[in-house]
């Protein structure tokens, strides 16, 4: 009996010690399991880390030059190119052969695109530098019942929307202006590489006119200024257009029905000060003398305004501003601030366009404010009527500036700068009794600057000015330079 109890006793612990050994198998087996899963996911990582890595080491047999370079064609690619914006320009057949010469301007066959929308076939010459003619579309089913305006504007409300149904390929964004609208198309691309063409954007700016906001909106981009509509936001302006324009028959321009659709869209303006309306009239030399710091865009209603060249016609003034604006139109009226302390002169200089020397201190918080040189677009020398600081013409015989226009510019290859020649503008000076040397001797001032097509990829600034030291025997000229401020250097009275 105790024989045969300690053999059942035996059998049992070897039965047990059999389960206890399969268990312990079993967990063993799904833990390999669960660590082949883990070891899978490891392989898969240390398999991404060995690319980083050999993506890091790829690069770093790189030299620094070769590696900035690849960034840079990084961000070229993402850029915009003057090959993707898409020009509708609103014209009249009444003032055709008038307005077309400002479009000749700026137009570069083969390399800008678009299409000039009339409300009539109009006479064309060969070989004229033109964009694609177009009549636009019959707008008669439309309402129109504002009776200050013109039914005009309802077909010109759609020429971004007919300009993207022609299908143009490879378009990013579509920028609008009027005949009488000039643009600097190295800007235009310059203000829209700061944004994503595949998001929805309405680019442009107000008007100069206080009450021109008032009475239209502070939100709208105006037409005349020029505004730029990105290519998803005019995909989606197309669909809904012709329905948004039947809602608002009492608006009065074309302007405001894009401005009322983008609401309805949802979209903001996105304001952009280089764009200029111009509703103004006069002398446009204490704008563009005082130009805000940001790329000039375009510049608008050139027939109401004086041309910006006294003594040439307004054609031919905008030329010789253009040949400022090939050699460095990132510069173009961009203003600089400096003094001549020996002589005790203020001198502000709109490169490319003007320089102005006055006796005395200005100082630059008022010198980069705009002279009211011009009168607003109600006719009223009425300074509360603009949308944005200004001061008046002084009435100090010796604070009176003598202004120099650009008269020729040409780029020294040697010396790798712009050399300008600004003439004095003949007028008669008033009797100054200060003991202050007077510019009044100074017949020409010769402008050295290095062109910079990157400045506005850095923090907006005004460049730095000085003037030069001349040797005795020109004592007719001032001889001066522009550039990029130094640490440290500031437009110090």
């Amino acid at each position: 009996m105790t024989s045969a109890s300690s053999q059942r006793s035996h059998r049992k612990s070897v039965t047990w010690l059999f389960f206890i050994l399969l268990i312990i198998y079993l967990l063993y087996s799904s833990k390999l399991i669960l660590n082949n899963d883990d070891s899978s996911d490891c392989v898969n990582t240390s398999s991404n880390i060995s690319t980083t890595e050999a993506f890091s080491t790829n690069s770093s047999s790189l030299t620094f030059q070769e590696r900035q370079e690849r960034t840079k064609e990084y961000v070229r690619a993402k850029e915009p190119e003057l090959k993707h914006i898409v020009f509708g320009i609103a014209a009249s057949s009444n003032l055709w052969e008038k307005r077309k010469e400002y479009i000749k301007l700026w137009w570069r066959p083969g390399e800008t695109r678009g299409v000039v929308w009339l409300d009539k076939n109009v006479k064309t010459n060969r070989n004229e530098a033109l964009p694609d003619i177009k009549i636009s579309g019959d707008t008669s089913k439309f309402l129109y019942t504002n009776r200050q305006g013109r039914r005009s504007a309802l077909r010109i409300s759609r020429v971004v929307s007919e300009t993207l149904r022609l299908g143009l390929k490879d378009v990013r964004w579509f920028v609008m202006g009027d005949d009488d609208t000039v643009f600097i198309v190295e800007n235009v691309v310059r203000v829209l590489s700061k944004y994503d063409h595949n998001q929805y954007y309405y680019i442009g700016s107000s008007s100069e006119s206080h009450v021109q906001n008032i009475f239209f909106s502070y939100a709208m981009a105006y037409g005349g200024g020029g505004f730029a509509i990105s290519y998803p936001l005019a995909k989606e302006l197309e669909k809904m257009q012709d329905r948004c324009i039947q809602r608002y028959p009492g608006l009065y321009g074309s302007d405001d029905r894009i401005q009322a659709c983008m609401a309805e869209l949802g979209v903001p303006l996105t304001k952009e000060r280089g764009f200029h309306q111009y509703d103004v009239y006069g002398n446009l030399l204490g704008l563009l003398g005082a130009h805000p710091v940001t790329p000039l865009v375009s510049l608008h209603h050139l027939d109401v305004v004086d041309p910006i060249f006294p003594g040439m016609s307004r054609v031919s003034g905008l030329q010789r501003l253009f040949e400022s604006a090939k050699l460095d139109s990132a510069s173009l009226m961009q203003q600089s601030i400096c003094y001549d302390k020996e002589r005790y002169w203020s001198i502000s200089v709109s490169w490319g366009y003007v320089v102005q020397i006055i006796r005395g201190n200005i100082s630059p918080r008022e010198l980069e404010m705009p002279t009211r040189t011009f009168l607003n677009w109600y006719r009223r020398a009425d300074y509360t009527a603009y949308a944005f600081n200004t001061r008046p013409v002084t009435k100090h015989p010796c604070q009176k500036p003598f202004v120099y226009y650009m008269n020729t510019a040409k780029y020294d290859r040697t010396r790798k700068q712009i050399i300008g020649i600004y003439y004095r503008h003949r007028e008669p000076s008033p009797y100054c009794r200060w003991k202050v040397e007077s510019p009044e001797n100074i017949n020409n001032i010769v402008l050295l600057k290095r062109p910079d097509s990157n400045r506005w990829q850095k923090s907006p600034r005004r460049e730095c000015c000085g003037v030069l030291p001349s040797n005795n025997n020109s004592k007719t000229n001032l001889y001066m330079w522009v550039g990029s401020c130094r640490d440290g250097e500031i437009s110090e009275l």
